[in-house]
């Protein structure tokens, strides 16, 4: 038990997806894994504990923004001795090639957020996925005919800003693909702990074209987002 989180010492399985939408947590555990358990709703932010084709896996949503996150990513790695953790979440396009509705896995994020800073002090920092992590899920979105893109991403602290496209002008001229607000510091925290992270987001809106999802889609939208997750966790979890 933590201040945020009711569940027991060994609740969690090793592996934990992370969304931030909590009904989307309770999607996933309802619809995708065998034998659930509930075993955290405090601050409504739900914890699952299931499995998937017989590997051991948990849900956990971890709200929005970057504070949000580095507090249950922290808690999950330094309390329930958690050591993979996937975030499954939405992300805004900075290319006129990315699709709505396609996935991108994130290679390495930028931040601009403060706990960032904090975290790992004045410099900056190159916070990137696990390469193992990140190679099976290029591999498997490829089998599955997925649409996606791998590439850098950056996160921002701020979801409304007065003008968006002309913030991430700069990133974009480095290589940017998309933007969301948790996969930097999801990198970061992990890191920390010497932990595995891997960070896939759907496609909901393009800055660059103007094109946006409706939420009537919800949430079935995420499915080949979560179907290429658990892929990925099946395939971590084979033996050789």
């Amino acid at each position: 038990m933590t201040p945020h989180n009711e569940a027991a010492k060994g609740a969690y399985a090793e592996t934990v997806l992370l969304p931030g939408d909590p009904q989307r947590a309770e999607w996933i555990a309802e619809n995708f894994l065998d034998n659930v358990r509930c075993v955290n709703r405090w601050r409504s932010e739900p914890g699952f504990t299931g499995s998937f084709r017989g590997v051991p896996v948990s849900v956990q949503s971890t709200g929005m923004g970057t504070p949000s996150l580095a507090i249950y990513v922290h808690e999950l790695l330094d309390a329930y001795r958690v050591r993979t953790l996937i975030r499954l979440g939405t992300c805004g396009g900075l290319s006129d090639r990315l699709g709505l509705r396609s996935l991108v896995i994130s290679q390495a994020a930028s931040g601009d957020s403060t706990t960032n800073r904090q975290l790992f002090g004045p410099f900056d920092y190159a916070a990137c996925a696990d390469f193992s992590l990140l190679r099976l899920a290029a591999e498997r979105a490829a089998a599955m005919g997925v649409e996606h893109a791998v590439g850098r991403t950056a996160s921002s602290d701020v979801f409304y800003h007065p003008d968006a496209l002309k913030r991430y002008a700069r990133l974009r001229q480095y290589g940017i693909i998309a933007v969301d607000m948790e996969t930097s510091a999801l990198y970061t925290v992990a890191m920390r702990f010497a932990a595995r992270a891997l960070s896939i987001c759907t496609v909901v809106d393009n800055m660059v074209t103007g094109e946006e999802t409706h939420h009537a889609e919800r949430q079935e939208l995420f499915r080949p987002m979560v179907e290429l997750a658990l892929a990925v966790v099946v395939a971590d979890a084979a033996p050789g």
